[in-house]
């Protein structure tokens, strides 16, 4: 199968310099692309001349990640695309593995590696870990991390797993249905945008697979600050925009009433934490997406599915109630 390992860049030369070099190490088998966001730094000169055999794929601004990838991604005819994030170092089996189980099952459509923490090695790491997961109110969690409890990685995910989403830090998809699906949303801009995909993928009768023989390093949060308000307000706005597109039926308003519920909880601790910046984000993540409902409405009449999404029904009352901080204590 041919790969194409597709890296988005927004003014991250720094990134590049840190990280290119093991993608270019131990990426033999695939070709390797720079997909750029209309930087404004010389990261694109820097790869031009560094690494002469990585092709540049320019888009003429800044996209984001969802529409970034489409655009980018439009002239690529390799099998399978591997996005991969610019902060993330990647090891010597860190293809081959995974694209042995696309070539073992043919229901596959996307997958993701073992994700630890760059920073501290023997740790998951947080967007994605050893796959994801969402709740029945479209909270994400992963194994080996719920909210901000993070496991130790122990060999206790080194198998290969049925999941519900693949991480977009280095998401393995096929070309094909990466396009018979539409490719991302692009309404999602950035953040779970990959979940959202993974779903649709799912409601046609494909696998989503995490393999635990082939492993990444992950910066987490060197695009944008975890701690950003800006962060706050697309995860709020998308895990809400994910449920009206996706679940079907009049159950989805009674999901989002709860989850509105839920938010206005969150707001108020942000608040009483001193942190007004992601208070008021999270306002505006409900007054963006009051705003697109009309827009998703028509989405979901093509998109909603009856598959059940859902391992447990609250992943907040297992964590903050029930105290189970491990993913294995969730089953």
């Amino acid at each position: 199968m041919s790969i194409a390992v597709v890296i988005l860049n927004w003014n991250g030369k720094k990134l590049l310099e840190q990280f290119l070099p093991s993608v270019v190490l131990f990426s033999e088998s695939a070709n390797i692309y720079v997909a750029d966001n209309a930087s404004t730094d010389d990261s694109v000169s820097f790869v031009s001349v560094t690494y002469p055999q990585i092709r540049i794929l320019q888009n003429k601004k800044n996209e984001g990640y969802a529409k970034g990838y489409n655009l980018a991604l439009e002239s690529l005819t390799e099998d399978i695309f591997v996005l991969l994030n610019s902060d993330v170092e990647v090891t010597e089996n860190w293809l081959s593995p995974v694209i042995a189980e696309f070539e073992r099952d043919q229901k596959l459509v996307a997958a993701q590696p073992k994700i630890l923490d760059h920073k501290n090695k023997n740790y998951f790491e947080y967007a994605g870990a050893a796959g994801g997961y969402i709740d029945k109110l479209g909270y994400p969690y992963c194994r080996g991390r719920i909210f901000n409890t993070i496991e130790k990685d122990e060999g206790q995910y080194n198998d290969v797993a049925r999941i519900f989403w693949a991480s977009g830090a280095c998401f393995y998809i096929r070309r094909k249905a990466f396009w018979d699906e539409g490719g991302f949303d692009e309404d999602f801009f950035a953040h779970q945008e990959e979940i959202d995909l993974c779903w649709r993928l799912q409601a046609r009768g494909g696998l989503i697979k995490y393999v635990g023989n082939a492993a990444v390093y992950h910066v987490g949060a060197a695009t944008l600050d975890s701690g950003s308000p800006r962060k706050t307000f697309y995860n709020f706005r998308n895990t809400l925009l994910a449920l009206l597109k996706n679940v079907k039926g009049a159950k989805v308003w009674w999901l989002l009433l709860q989850r509105l519920a839920l938010d206005a909880l969150a707001g108020i601790q942000f608040l009483l934490q001193g942190k007004v910046g992601h208070f008021l984000a999270v306002i505006r993540a409900h007054f963006s997406f009051y705003g697109l409902v009309p827009k998703f409405i028509q989405k979901r009449k093509k998109q909603a599915s009856t598959i059940k999404y859902f391992r447990i029904k609250s992943v907040v009352w297992n964590y903050f109630i029930a105290k189970k901080r491990n993913f294995n204590n969730l089953i």
